[in-house]
């Protein structure tokens, strides 16, 4: 039996935060202890075959931790031990930030969804940069997702998350950019040519390697050749593709389909694979593939899509700490039916 599957309906039960926050605080009540170990045996899989290499790092799988997850970076090495890839802290900001008021998550159950206005609630650059320089580091990539401060004009966007990359650098393996937010003020206008060049142009320029840019599933199809131009113009490392959706698709169940605030889950896994995809055929730098992510086929087409990881979240809330471990193996049964040595061999073999 799955102790998740015993304590979903208790943690269900209570408000999605609140259940967040507990399970939250299991996992770093165990960092550093002997469970840790205990997590590696049950949930790692070892595999060269899963093995994979992108930004000039090397994952031991392709599943990683999307951003909001672990926003304060209290938990990586818990992370790592239950058998992810990666992980990515944040979103990070220059100044801490509470967020919006609550409530601001809401499950959709039916449709094994999340709902999130959380506005970026997060400690700041300080904190966690601190926390990340103090370690200890995991043996996985830990990547920093770089937000915009709410209180932060548009036209000191760059200085700003110049700021953040300074005070995170030491601690990290690789950085995101994030311009793409649903549920925080200033965002909506960062992904216009300009501002991108600007705020990229300036990260570059500080030594921010890798660096990647995360994109919004909302923009149309001319936004993003302008903003796949500018991550070949500068020499990106990669892109992430994509965040959350304002979009609302009719086959939604859950009455709370009508809050306010970033879709996630598996009603939107077919058309982040379609970004994916979309992407991958117009630049030659590695994609994250990130939305709906929730058990080994969906993380295989998006790998299929070009994509050459995955991260998840909401997955983890309707399935459980088991899922990395459960991805990977189907992952393994996948790549054999289809008769591929490795990840890499599938990396856009659906194109």
């Amino acid at each position: 039996m799955n102790p998740y599957r015993l304590a979903k309906p208790l943690l269900f039960s209570l408000p999605p935060e609140t259940a967040h926050r507990t399970i939250h605080g299991l996992l770093a009540a165990a960092r550093g202890t002997p469970v840790e170990p205990l997590l590696e045996r049950r949930y790692r899989v070892e595999d060269p075959r899963l093995a994979t290499r992108a930004f000039g790092l090397d994952f031991p799988n392709p599943v990683g931790v999307a951003a909001g997850f672990d926003k304060n970076a209290e938990i990586p090495t818990v992370l790592s031990a239950l058998g992810f890839g990666h992980v990515e802290v944040g979103g990070v900001t220059a100044e801490p930030q509470p967020g919006n008021p609550r409530p601001r998550m809401f499950r959709l159950p039916e449709d094994e969804a999340l709902i999130n206005r959380m506005g970026l609630n997060n400690e700041g650059a300080d904190a966690v940069g601190e926390r990340l320089a103090a370690g200890p580091h995991p043996d996985i990539p830990v990547g920093v997702n770089l937000a915009l401060s709410e209180v932060t004009p548009a036209e000191e966007a760059p200085a700003d998350y110049r700021y953040t990359y300074e005070r995170v650098a030491d601690g990290a393996d690789y950085f995101v950019v994030n311009v793409s937010c649903p549920n925080s003020e200033g965002f909506r206008d960062l992904q216009n040519r300009d501002s991108l060049e600007a705020i990229l142009g300036t990260l570059v320029d500080a030594g921010a390697d890798p660096l990647l840019v995360k994109l919004s599933p909302d923009l149309p199809d001319p936004a993003v050749e302008d903003a796949l131009e500018v991550v070949d113009d500068l020499g990106l490392d990669g892109i992430i593709a994509s965040n959350t959706t304002t979009s609302r698709p009719d086959t939604l169940r859950n009455p709370n389909r009508a809050e306010r605030g970033g879709l996630s889950g598996k009603p939107i896994e077919a058309e982040a694979t379609n970004m994916i995809r979309f992407i991958a055929e117009r630049t030659d730098v590695p994609v994250v593939g990130v939305g709906g992510v929730s058990d080994a086929e969906s993380a295989y087409r998006k790998i299929r899509a070009g994509a050459e990881m995955v991260q998840l979240y909401t997955g983890m809330v309707y399935e459980g700490p088991s899922i990395s471990r459960d991805i990977n193996r189907g992952l393994l049964d996948l790549l054999d039916r289809d008769g591929f040595d490795d990840v890499a061999d599938a990396v856009g073999s659906g194109l």
